[in-house]
């Protein structure tokens, strides 16, 4: 199975520090193989959140003005491990990061204007080619004790029912904020509830349920059919994944695993408030698996 990282969001909720800069790339705190903590960007977690899920082919979908240096990020630099050659515990862990590079298949989709969530996945269809695939968005990080663990049963679970889409929701205290999925119970998954779903709506001022969509999907390639057909469907012309998945619930081959915090958990980066959610959360869970102070 391929995977799909959307890293072409403007990211108006930073400004201003976003205004060049891409918040796909604020810090969170990790564990290092050699025990230490360390900083990485939520797109490199989120990376190899999909490499442990089993993915070996990636396509990172960027605008236009951030390609350079998101390929710059996501290619091997040996002039900097030369530089640094003195100092080989710094580069540990990007060394293990680069040899992940090595055996990863990593693709560039250019998404020209923001046009919506819908819009940018639209563009990754080219790499995708006839089969399934998971979908991240690249400013947010699962959490989980073991990486990778939801997104391979997700992809499971699509690939052996022949579903069109997988969806991972929670429960929220005001689901007015999000995308919210209705749905009936039907049985378990791995481990989590699982849902038929059998409705969605984005950010609804009158709720019919607490369970807010995360930006983590399974699909099969009709998503694509389903964005096509949509055209620029939003209020102002963007191309919104929730409409397409909408579709795609019409047809009764939609499905969704309820994420528990025993399971893990979702933090987004894209409001400062989500931010400092995740470096806490972050920096704690690295710390209580480690030696370091809290």
């Amino acid at each position: 199975m391929r995977g799909v990282v959307t890293l072409a969001g403007e990211g108006t909720r930073m400004l201003p520090w976003s205004r060049g800069l891409r918040k796909e790339f604020l810090p969170l705190y990790d564990r290092a193989e050699t025990g230490e903590t360390v900083l990485k960007p939520v797109a490199h977690l989120v990376l190899e959140t999909m490499v442990a899920a089993g993915i070996d082919d990636v396509t990172l979908v960027v605008g236009a003005k951030d390609l350079a240096f998101v390929q710059n990020y996501f290619t091997i630099d040996r002039e900097l491990l030369q530089r640094h050659a003195r100092h080989a515990e710094r580069l540990a862990e990007t060394e293990r990061f680069y040899s992940t590079l090595r055996d990863l298949r990593i693709r560039f989709a250019v998404q020209p204007a923001p046009r919506g969530f819908g819009d940018a996945v639209a563009h990754a269809e080219a790499f995708v080619a006839e089969g399934p695939f998971v979908l991240h968005a690249g400013d947010a990080v699962l959490i989980e004790p073991r990486r990778g663990a939801l997104l391979r049963s997700m992809g499971a679970l699509l690939e052996r029912e022949q579903l069109d889409a997988v969806l991972l929701v929670r429960k929220v205290s005001d689901p007015r904020r999000y995308g919210v999925v209705e749905g009936r119970p039907d049985g378990r998954e791995g481990g989590l509830q699982r849902l038929v779903v059998t409705g969605m709506e984005e950010k609804p001022t009158k709720p019919r349920s607490q369970w807010a969509a995360t930006a983590a999907y399974a699909f099969s390639h009709r998503l694509f059919d389903a964005l096509r057909a949509l055209g620029g469907s939003g209020p102002t012309g963007e191309i919104e994944l929730t409409d397409a998945i909408r579709a795609l619930i019409a047809d009764g081959h939609v499905a969704a695993l309820v994420l528990t915090p025993s399971a893990g958990e979702w933090r987004s980066v894209g409001s400062p408030e989500g931010f400092q959610l995740a470096l806490d959360r972050t920096r704690r869970r690295a710390h209580l698996s480690g030696k370091d102070p809290p």
